[in-house]
């Protein structure tokens, strides 16, 4: 949500005075009137993180959004972009037919893909017969074809696990501050800019339901319980996406939280210092036996290792990961979603 210009308060975006010291990638890069994808936000952190490579900084990954963060790590399988055309003549074919037709057009053209796709769920049935179509190929088979995970990075991975009901205290304290900075002005504002009330952005929580209360459709108040219970929800969401998650080093509490911090940096330094004895021992059997470790011509160099960790933790949490063995300057965020993010009991390291 943070990649569109505008949509300030609501996705809580990180102030001016938050990002002090700090860069900040991938946030303001689209209009309300562009489509954000996976593939697309993929294409654009592999471009960033190039160049963070090459200045020798460090990401800090600050995630809500899974499949965004999945697709980055995991790779995305070779699909077709999207064909604004076909998806038209798709939707129109929806108004022309009885109800399921989409539904029975994937299950002649891939049986698999139908199988795990409701009826209902127009979005995810328009691009799955979008892709058939443009491959010439079931869904399920060019997802099979293998990915492209991210390359020259060591990924570490922590993840937040605060208590339910501190959770939605905070859910519903967030809410509230939003609305006292001037959400429902923000709002407004971009209404009165001219810009379409159906542009993606006001899809978001909190947006829509703003939205509504300018339109006299709900109280404000009415809004509000509403935008706490969909964050909520949201949230439970998350959970059941990231307790799939494999090699999440969990922390109980929130990353504001004193003990938190202590633990994530003392875990991140030990793994820091387990990979810098395991490269060096590595190169020097491999590379170069006859060589002392220090002398190694493995390219893969503590100095490399220690600026290749990448981590995500909450947002606006975040922030207090600021790794006291780097330099002050060489560490930088790529934001991919606000939101509270937490998991089942934390396992073991």
């Amino acid at each position: 949500t943070q990649l569109y210009s505008g949509f300030d308060i609501g996705t809580a975006k990180p102030t001016p005075s938050e990002r002090r010291g700090i860069a900040h990638h991938l946030m303001d890069i689209l209009s309300p009137q562009e489509e954000a994808t996976a593939g697309g936000y993929r294409q654009l952190a592999l471009s960033v993180l190039d160049g963070l490579r090459q200045r020798k900084r460090l990401p800090i990954f600050t995630a809500g959004t899974g499949l965004y963060l999945r697709v980055l790590l995991e790779g995305l399988a070779d699909v077709p972009q999207r064909s604004e055309e076909l998806r038209d003549r798709l939707r129109a074919s929806v108004e022309h037919h009885p109800s399921g037709h989409l539904h029975r057009m994937l299950k002649r053209l891939d049986p698999e893909t139908a199988a795990k796709i409701a009826p209902a769920d127009e979005q995810k049935l328009i691009r799955a017969v979008e892709v058939c179509v443009l491959t010439r190929r079931p869904v399920s088979e060019v997802l099979r074809a293998g990915r492209t995970p991210l390359k020259a990075w060591r990924v570490v991975r922590i993840g937040l696990m605060p208590p339910r009901e501190k959770l939605n205290e905070r859910i519903h304290a967030r809410t509230d501050a939003m609305l006292e900075q001037g959400w429902m002005r923000e709002v407004q504002a971009l209404l009165e800019s001219g810009m379409s009330q159906n542009s993606k952005p006001f899809d978001f929580i909190g947006y829509r339901e703003l939205r509504a209360v300018l339109r006299g459709e709900i109280t404000l108040e009415e809004a509000r319980g509403a935008i706490q219970q969909a964050t909520r929800r949201y949230a439970k969401r998350q959970l059941t996406w990231f307790r799939k998650e494999q090699g999440v080093r969990w922390f109980s509490g929130f990353g504001d939280d004193a003990g938190v911090q202590a633990g994530a940096i003392e875990w991140l330094k030990a793994r820091s210092s387990y990979a810098r004895t395991n490269v060096l021992m590595s190169g020097t059997r491999r590379r170069c036996p006859a060589k002392p470790a220090r002398r190694c011509s493995n390219p893969l160099s503590f100095r490399e290792t220690r600026m290749s960790i990448s981590a995500w933790f909450n947002s606006r949490t975040d922030s207090y990961l600021s790794l006291p063995w780097m330099e002050s300057n060489s560490t930088s965020k790529m934001r991919v979603a606000p939101g509270p993010m937490f998991s089942p009991a934390p396992r073991s390291p």
